[in-house]
């Protein structure tokens, strides 16, 4: 019989990575297959399942320096740690490094005592192991204090990451600029922590390719001088396409105009929503594809709608989280997106009981929905809204999309049970995944324990397959 190519043969067993048994198996058929099946294997090693088995062999890869140096400092390795140097180089073969992972090892060795000098020792020839032998590694999770960049083989190790989580406050400015050396071509760059460090300037300059980009960051107030780093480090940057940006102040902000190739927007925890609003205004990224505003105090949806206006129609995603109570003219946002966002298939905003009339237009307009969520904006109870719910979920019943199947409706209107009967029954053919109620925990909710039951019902009759209530 012919042999199968051995491109083939790696085809077919990486399609396999996600069951390990029969890849186990596949090892025993001859060295051949084991060759291939081994680097394959280890590659996704080191993701949250350590044992004392791996641990040992991964131990046995320590050079005789490291053991010596470790037994100088009374850290006895686990007698079962391979006395002969394996088959295979396992550890050249990982792709991935976490802090977890190392902490795992330190703990079957040293028996989880808190003793930071030998934690220390072990961690750092740990960290020296992996930087030395791992030769195609393509993520790393960067939070010890260890001088990663000055560890042999430093070089290679990190001129070929693909993806690296940095906490600054857990590295000097001189290693970020050795870093800034050596790692150019990262896809993704998550960094955290107070950002203080004026080399971190460097290291996003550094990349030629950059693609993702997060920054989960403090700026330094009081000298502002960081906020002007990355303000220069962002300007320019056409490759990135995802920025994620947490608690930035206003100077970076002011540097994403010329992003012109963004597909994907996260901005969190920003303090002045004055001039978030007016940059929002002036921001142009006609490839945009995901807005997400979360956790802020938008007093208007003009801003956000301006945005919006200036996309070219690829927008899958809109999740606005950040909206101040007494903000109106909700209809704004709800026209720019049916007049703009054919593609849109996840939707999380705010509307008022006036603006129901336009969810009729969203949903005859956007035939892609698949998720819509529909807080509301009002704070005070309104007693002569009675039911004003029921003009929504009617609403839902004669116009929603074959593809929408996860609603969530804000727990603040007020829904008669006759309403919410004639919901469900207009579902039973196209069953919903999710049918959630939002509880604003500063507002009242208007759903009964009468509502619940009709949930519980139509869920074990299966037209409903998840609820939060």
């Amino acid at each position: 019989m012919e042999e199968i190519n051995l491109d083939c043969l790696v085809l077919i067993f990486n399609v396999l990575i996600k069951d390990e048994k029969s890849l186990h198996s596949c090892l025993l058929v001859n060295k051949k297959w084991c060759n291939i099946v081994v680097p394959i294997l280890w590659k996704r090693c080191f993701l949250g399942e350590i044992n004392e088995k791996l641990c040992n062999v991964i131990l046995s890869f320590l050079p005789s320096s490291s053991k010596k140096l470790l037994s100088n400092n009374d850290i006895k390795l686990p007698s079962l740690t391979l006395s002969k140097f394996p088959l295979f180089n396992y550890i050249s073969f990982c792709r991935y490094i976490s802090p977890d992972d190392v902490d795992k090892i330190i703990n079957i060795v040293l028996k989880n005592l808190c003793n930071d000098h030998r934690r220390n020792l072990m961690e750092q020839e740990i960290y020296k192991l992996f930087i030395s032998q791992c030769k195609n590694v393509k993520y790393l999770c960067w939070t010890t204090r260890q001088p990663l960049t000055l560890f042999p083989g430093a070089s290679i190790f990190f001129s070929q990451l693909y993806e690296l989580y940095i906490n600054i406050d857990s590295v000097n400015s001189d290693a970020l600029y050795e870093l800034a050396q050596i790692c150019k071509d990262l896809n993704t760059l998550s960094i955290s922590g107070y950002c203080n460090i004026p080399n971190l300037f460097y290291l996003i300059d550094a990349q030629r390719n950059l693609k993702k980009l997060s920054l989960h960051a403090e700026v330094d107030e009081k000298t502002g001088n960081c906020g002007k780093e990355l303000s220069k480090a962002l300007r320019n940057r056409t490759t990135i396409n995802s920025l994620y940006l947490n608690s930035i102040d206003n100077i970076v902000l002011s540097s994403l105009t010329t992003l012109v190739n963004l597909k994907k927007l996260t901005i969190l925890h920003w303090k002045n929503y004055k001039e978030i609003q007016q940059y929002l205004a002036i921001y142009e990224f006609p490839n945009l594809q995901q807005l997400i505003l979360r956790q802020g105090h938008l007093s208007s949806f003009k801003e956000i709608s301006l945005l919006i206006e200036k996309t070219m129609g690829n927008i899958s995603e809109i999740d606005i989280v950040t909206i101040n109570k007494t903000a109106k003219e909700a209809e704004i946002l709800i026209k720019a997106i049916v007049d703009n966002c054919p593609k849109i298939s996840d939707l999380y905003t705010y509307i008022e009981p006036k603006d129901f009339i336009h969810v009729k237009t969203l949903l005859l307009n956007c035939r892609f929905l698949r998720i819509i969520e529909l807080r509301s904006l009002e704070f005070f109870i309104n007693e002569n809204d009675n039911n004003i719910g029921d003009e929504l979920l009617d609403i839902f019943i004669l116009f929603s999309p074959k593809s929408l199947d996860n609603i969530s409706i804000s727990g603040f209107w007020k829904y008669s049970i006759d309403a919410f009967n004639r919901f469900f029954e207009g579902f039973r053919k196209r069953p919903l995944q999710h049918f959630n109620i939002i509880f604003d925990k500063l507002s009242y909710s208007n759903i009964t324990s009468n509502h619940k039951i009709i949930i519980r019902k139509y869920i074990n009759e299966g037209v409903v397959k998840y609820s939060s209530c």
